[in-house]
């Protein structure tokens, strides 16, 4: 399996417990969300949580894509790590959505993975990673 990680001050601990775990219980600081699980259950427990990794079972299912997206719009700052089955083409569109961290199945060269990072350096959309599209660079 192959960590890469988007930001540097990301989180360095593994998710132990499943959504229903954590549900479950109080001092979880890591929550493991599997595909199709309803991230939305954990919008009052965001101040806590360190870490969410988010599984991808397979690369053609892009729900972790959506919960990812909602977790950073409700406020969501800690690590979110996308695991499972990813491609080296997902990963610009992984950090427009708010990934930190790819813990991948199979081993992706990390030297490609900057490669597909720095192809785009400019957007035009707003996304949920930090940087400005590019309309707003022209215009202030």
């Amino acid at each position: 399996m192959t960590l890469i990680r988007f930001r540097s001050d990301a989180a360095h601990e593994e998710p132990g417990v499943t959504l229903d775990g954590f549900l479950g219980q109080s001092n979880a600081t890591a929550v493991r969300i599997e595909s199709g699980e309803d991230v939305r259950l954990l919008l009052p427990y965001l101040d806590r949580l360190q870490l969410i990794e988010i599984a991808f079972p397979t690369f053609r299912d892009g729900r972790g894509y959506s919960s990812a997206r909602i977790l950073r719009e409700a406020g969501y700052t800690g690590e979110l790590r996308a695991q499972g089955d990813v491609l080296i083409d997902q990963v610009v569109f992984l950090r427009r959505c708010g990934f930190d961290a790819l813990s991948s199945e199979k081993p992706l060269d990390e030297a490609a993975v900057e490669q597909a990072l720095a192809r785009f350096p400019y957007f035009y959309q707003k996304a949920a990673e930090p940087r400005a599209p590019v309309w707003k660079l022209r215009h202030g």
